[in-house]
């Protein structure tokens, strides 16, 4: 469910553009527009405006086609109003008309005495389901906010994570400078979409593309490198955990044990990093998009390794080398 309420008002007022536009207008029912969207699903009400009213799906939208248009241009003709109050007797978020079908002056009337919104669209049925349906993905999905820094390295989206002043931002902007991509920084929220990706963005959108550097303040990514250096959102499919260096852990020096962390139910590969004088993190961390990359599409470096050792020591030519060895001294 969202964080916060969602009217019809709402999605009326969404900034939708190209292939994610849903054309929207509200031609009746205006006093209606608080009204909540609890489900994030579409009813096609065919069968309520019938009469048949079990397992009637009242609390989604409620979709008119040409179908359900052409039946109320029906009960018009026939001067059947009760099917219709008896339709508006539910309380039901909006009716949405596709193709900039017109409903009828009943329908409209009787829509605007119950004060149920009343949209309309220029798209087909099937395209506006198809739209919308992302739209509610979106406004419905989990969410939460972290700290850290968030960059898309070669295709692969990063979240850079660890204590205050670990060096977050100005790896991230050293990755900027080698031609990656800002999405967010110090405060990122993230959604779960689909049930199984993660995508991240700035908490606030506003102030997302802009960084701050210790001892050189607040910069704006986009105006100093340009509107390719950004990005408004990206799925996270790496963490990178910065951390001091401690001599007493014995950090990971094959990879062949993955690490998770759990994001709103989903894991997400984590590499711990420590950070010490000397160290080209953003080279690392380049080096890790690749290699993530590389498993992405079925291979796995550390596990090849691990496999070609095996069968060297199974041929023999280990302990050849070995006696070899020992006999030099």
């Amino acid at each position: 469910m969202a964080d916060k309420k969602f009217t019809v008002l709402d999605l009326l007022d969404l900034e939708l553009s190209g292939h994610d536009a849903l054309d929207l207008k509200c031609i009746a029912g205006r006093r209606g527009l608080p009204r909540a969207i609890t489900v994030p699903e579409l009813n096609r009400p065919g069968l309520a405006l019938s009469g048949f009213y079990e397992s009637f799906a009242s609390n989604r939208v409620q979709v008119f086609g040409r179908g359900e248009t052409a039946y109320l241009q029906k009960l018009h003709k026939e001067k059947n109003t009760d099917s219709i109050r008896n339709f508006f007797r539910s309380q039901m978020p909006c009716c949405i008309f596709t193709y900039n079908l017109e409903p009828t002056e009943d329908f409209r009337r009787i829509a605007e005495e119950s004060y149920c919104p009343l949209l309309q669209t220029s798209l087909t049925s099937t395209e506006f389901s198809n739209r919308i349906i992302r739209v509610f993905a979106n406004q419905f999905a989990p969410r939460q906010t972290l700290h850290g820094v968030l960059v898309e390295v070669y295709g692969i989206g990063i979240l850079l994570s660890g204590h205050s002043g670990v060096g977050k931002s100005e790896t991230a902007l050293e990755l900027v400078e080698r031609g990656h991509r800002l999405v967010a920084d110090d405060i990122i929220e993230i959604r779960c979409v689909n049930g199984n990706i993660i995508l991240g963005r700035g908490a606030n959108t506003v102030i997302s593309h802009h960084m701050e550097i210790r001892g050189l303040g607040i910069i704006n990514i986009s105006q100093l490198y340009g509107v390719g250096a950004i990005r408004d959102q990206k799925e996270v499919q790496l963490i990178v955990q910065l951390e001091d260096w401690n001599s007493a852990k014995a950090y990971d020096r094959l990879g062949t044990e993955q690490k998770y962390k759990e994001l709103l139910g989903v894991k997400v590969p984590v590499l711990e990093i420590p950070v010490r004088p000397g160290r080209n993190l953003p080279i690392i961390i380049e080096a890790a998009a690749m290699n993530e990359r590389l498993k992405n599409m079925g291979y796995n470096s550390a596990k090849d390794f691990n496999q070609n050792v095996l069968k060297w020591i199974e041929t023999g030519e280990a302990q050849t080398v070995y006696n070899g060895n020992d006999d030099s001294y």
